[in-house]
């Protein structure tokens, strides 16, 4: 009887539960990032980390279990910081997140739970030669982003992005306009996107559809992915964008470069602050200023005064209905007749 392997959702550009695959082991010195590799759990699995379903469905691994995953590297301010390039020769890694990326955690915010430690069993292969995320990423015509774009940003991981574009697509599609959600950095999880579809996104796209675990790569190959991502957005035919920026632009996961991308065509844009200092923060190492300030940092009005005080930027907390008139208002005029 075949093993059953959990798939993790950094497998889900590919058919590898369908078309079958072997197991080689593969010398540590030929590794890359984005391999597909097989991995086994060691000891009792991490409570911070279920693993993520190609489907986007959670599940608890057990001890034993082989899960499939990629390798990649993570770069979280609030939570860890690790990389495959970190796996010694012993071949033990750790769950760096739940989606599947997989590599040797560095540095542990104390908080954390210990990670899932798995150990590496061998590479996915077809034919004698290994598969990577990259030979499943789906071919498109090459195009030019030609539509407005509302873009989110951070201060950090868990500022609330996500949220604020949940709120900002419902909106749109209120409209009745064609609306594609976008995460165009971060490390590798479906949850965000996937609750862009939720809040009536036509379509989502992710650094993932381009074959990237996560974008802590050099800057080349990430521009590479983001043509590829603005491609495969226009073969959608949006009116707009929702595009998430996943943590923050002065963080090493290429987010200066995917907001350089959009040049020309960001009509919005609304910083997720994880207080009011770091809204400063941003605003002055980045030189960005942001049409709106959402997240912590307005959870309360005293949040929201200081924002203004120390930024003279509005804020506001998309979970009171007097806020999402603001927020109405400011789309409004960003995005004029196609509104309505």
């Amino acid at each position: 009887m075949n093993e059953r392997h959990i798939f993790t959702s950094v497998t889900r550009i590919a058919d590898l539960e369908s078309g079958g695959f072997d197991i080689i082991k593969v010398p540590r010195s030929n590794w890359a990032d984005a391999d597909y590799v097989v991995t086994r759990v060691l000891g009792t699995p991490s409570a911070r980390y279920g693993l993520e379903l190609a489907s986007g469905r959670i599940v608890e691994p057990m001890e034993g279990a082989s899960v499939i995953g990629a390798l990649g590297t993570r770069a979280a301010t609030l939570e860890a910081v690790g990389s495959w390039k970190d796996v010694g020769e012993d071949g033990e890694m750790d769950m760096l997140t739940g989606a599947g990326l997989f590599g040797r955690a560095t540095s542990v915010a104390h908080w954390i739970s210990p990670m899932t430690t798995l150990a590496y069993v061998g590479h996915v292969a077809r034919d004698g030669r290994t598969l990577g995320m990259g030979d499943f990423v789906l071919p498109v015509r090459p195009a030019r982003l030609s539509v407005p774009v509302i873009l989110l940003v951070g201060t950090s991981m868990s500022a609330g992005k996500t949220t604020v574009g949940r709120t900002i697509i419902h909106e749109l599609k209120r409209s009745n306009l064609r609306v594609v959600g976008a995460k165009l950095t971060g490390a590798g999880r479906y949850r965000d996107v996937l609750s862009f579809q939720d809040a009536g996104a036509d379509a989502i796209i992710d650094f993932v559809d381009a074959g990237l675990p996560s974008t802590v790569v050099a800057k080349p190959r990430f521009d590479a992915a983001m043509e590829y991502m603005v491609s495969r957005i226009m073969a959608n035919e949006p009116d707009v964008v929702v595009a998430e920026a996943g943590a923050s632009p002065l963080e090493p996961y290429n987010g200066a470069s995917a907001v350089a991308a959009l040049d020309g065509h960001i009509c919005c844009s609304v910083l997720c602050a994880s207080d009011p200092y770091a809204v400063l923060g941003v605003r002055t190492a980045f030189a960005f200023k942001p049409s709106l300030v959402a997240g912590p940092a307005a959870n309360t009005q005293a949040g929201i005064d200081l924002v203004a005080e120390l930024t003279g930027l509005d804020a506001v907390n998309v979970f009171q209905a007097a806020s999402r008139t603001r927020l109405r208002a400011v789309l409004d005029d960003a995005l004029g007749e196609l509104l309505g």
